[in-house]
């Protein structure tokens, strides 16, 4: 069996589904490797260092994808491409099927297998293959250090003969994997956090990180059999703005990470409580590529409101694109062997495997 990975689209996606460590683990269960030419030159690996692997390097994405059994991508290739994809081939990737329902619909129609990785169940089994987790690890980290770099202060309290310097305080929306390394690394720099979240559940998470958790009244019931966040009620909305308002009058930094899957982000930063924050505080909306958590964020772009920035980055793992390449590639390895099976040598789809039924797009 043969695996074959093209270059991605680099003004919008740096990460790539295959690096040379990963090329070892593939070749010890006896598949081969086929990859476009300069895959990963963008990242400072040269195609030699995949070829002395055993890596067959080509010159066009059209002849990786048709001398590939299976097409391993970090998003769903361009029309350009998807028109090579053949008979029983297998795709995957971070497919997005809330956004390319009906390509995807077209593509499946052709007995071609789309596997879309985000689609994965919370499940013991699955936790190796999680990419979700992976990335929003990263882009939590990256997070606190990007709006760090934009802020007029020092992070940590300092005192000094000249007199005391106070601690920045962070203020983090949504408790989930992004939210909780955000904490994390924000901590570790001497900030004082605070966070909040719609699952009580990451309550005890929070303050074993050294953050204070700010409860809403309600939350306990909010979140969803899979430990994702569920859509709020106006009620409740009121009574979380009441508590963001009188917090953010002492917030420095905010950091927004609460997403919804498949729908539009929440908007829970309004202009009301932007406007009493300190001048010159910072808000980074990792949400922004889904509409984003404050209501005035502007995708790929840096605002200022009220002396308040706002920064919206829509990729922010192009910015740390080695890391986020390896954990990826390790991701992926793990699902194409759990859907490798070594004794027939080909890949077999059995729907009775949660991990398979669930990311499968039918």
């Amino acid at each position: 069996m043969i695996v074959g990975s093209i270059l991605e689209n680099t003004s919008l996606e740096k990460r790539v589904a295959i690096t040379p460590d990963a090329v070892k683990k593939y070749k010890s269960l006896g598949i081969d490797i086929n990859l476009s030419k300069n895959y990963a030159s963008h990242l400072g690996i040269s195609d030699k260092v995949y070829q002395e692997e055993g890596v067959t390097i080509f010159n066009t994405d059209r002849e990786v994808i048709e001398n590939s059994s299976a097409i391993l991508q970090m998003s769903l290739i361009s029309d350009e491409n998807l028109k090579f994809l053949k008979k029983d081939q297998i795709l995957i990737g971070v497919l997005n099927p809330y956004l390319n329902e009906k390509k995807l619909k077209e593509i499946s129609s052709n007995n071609i297998k789309c596997f879309s990785l985000e689609l994965l169940p919370r499940i013991t089994r699955a936790q190796s293959m999680d990419i979700l987790s992976s990335q929003a690890n990263l882009a939590g980290y990256k997070a606190v250090v990007d709006s760090f770099s934009y802020f007029k202060k020092a992070i940590p309290m300092m005192m000094t003969a000249a007199g005391t310097i106070s601690a920045a305080k962070v203020l983090v929306v949504g408790a989930g994997v992004a939210g909780l390394q955000a904490i994390a690394t924000a901590k570790r720099m001497g900030a004082i956090v605070f966070a909040t979240d719609v699952r009580m559940t990451s309550k005890e998470q929070v303050e074993s990180l050294g953050g204070k958790f700010l409860t809403v009244e309600g939350s306990e019931n909010l979140e969803t059999e899979g430990g994702y966040a569920k859509e709020t009620s106006d009620e409740f909305k009121k009574k979380q703005e009441d508590l963001l308002k009188e917090t953010l009058k002492k917030i420095d930094i905010v950091i927004c990470t609460a997403l919804i899957p498949g729908k539009k982000a929440p908007t829970i930063i309004k202009k009301n409580m932007i406007d009493v924050m300190p001048n010159g505080s910072i808000i980074y909306d990792l949400a922004a590529s889904n509409g984003g958590n404050s209501e005035f964020t502007k995708a790929n772009e840096v605002i200022e409101i009220n002396g308040v920035k706002i920064m919206g980055e829509t990729n922010i793992l192009n910015n740390l694109p080695l890391s986020a390449s390896n954990l990826y590639s390790k991701n992926m390895f793990n699902f194409v062997n759990n859907l490798y099976d070594k004794e027939k040598k080909s890949f077999e789809i059995n729907l009775e495997d949660e991990i398979i039924k669930k990311t499968i797009i039918k």
